[in-house]
């Protein structure tokens, strides 16, 4: 296993720490940090039940995203880093959403914003599935739906379980993609 995590975990809260007030940003460290390890540690537990490119999703340039907040893009073209931001009010999509991410690349780095639904109390496994999602935006684009086949797909092959997402797959319109969740 990769043992960078940690060192993409602190230039995110260092990110963080510009844009949140000192009380709030140890708290979300932390949580950002556990959210973190829970995805990668899914994920590499999915790893040798993973093929090279799953829904199109370069597996090798996620794995590097997800650990080294860096990966040699396939798609976007170049070397890219993730720069996480924590937002610390619920407006504008993140009055929608716990994450998302600023695509495509600005000056070779991709924005993965937090909202403040994503460190809400008794969320975990919303994070996980959170990161493992937008990570997909991040080396894969925009497509929702392959978004969420990916991170179900990731979940399915650690555990055998994914994450119940129904009617986020009906809201995006994903019965009528290319994509599938697990069966």
């Amino acid at each position: 296993m990769n043992n960078k995590p940690a060192e993409w975990a602190m230039k995110a809260a260092l990110v963080a720490g510009l844009l949140l007030p000192a009380p709030a940003l140890a708290d979300d460290k932390a949580t950002l940090e556990r959210a973190l390890a829970a995805a990668i540690a899914t994920f590499e537990a999915a790893l040798p039940h993973l093929d090279t490119s799953e829904f199109g999703v370069d597996v090798a340039a996620y794995r590097d995203a997800l650990t080294l907040g860096r990966f040699s893009s396939g798609h976007w073209g170049g070397t890219v880093s993730v720069a996480t931001v924590i937002r610390d009010g619920a407006t504008g999509s993140c009055g929608r959403f716990a994450a998302f991410v600023r695509i495509p690349p600005e000056n070779g780095s991709v924005s993965l914003v937090l909202c403040p639904q994503f460190f809400a109390d008794g969320a975990d496994a919303l994070r996980e599935l959170t990161v493992l999602h937008e990570m997909v935006h991040v080396v894969a684009g925009g497509d929702e739906c392959r978004a969420m086949a990916f991170a179900a797909r990731v979940q399915q092959a650690a555990d055998g379980r994914f994450t119940p997402v129904g009617a986020y797959w009906s809201a995006n319109g994903c019965e009528e993609s290319a994509f599938r969740l697990p069966g």
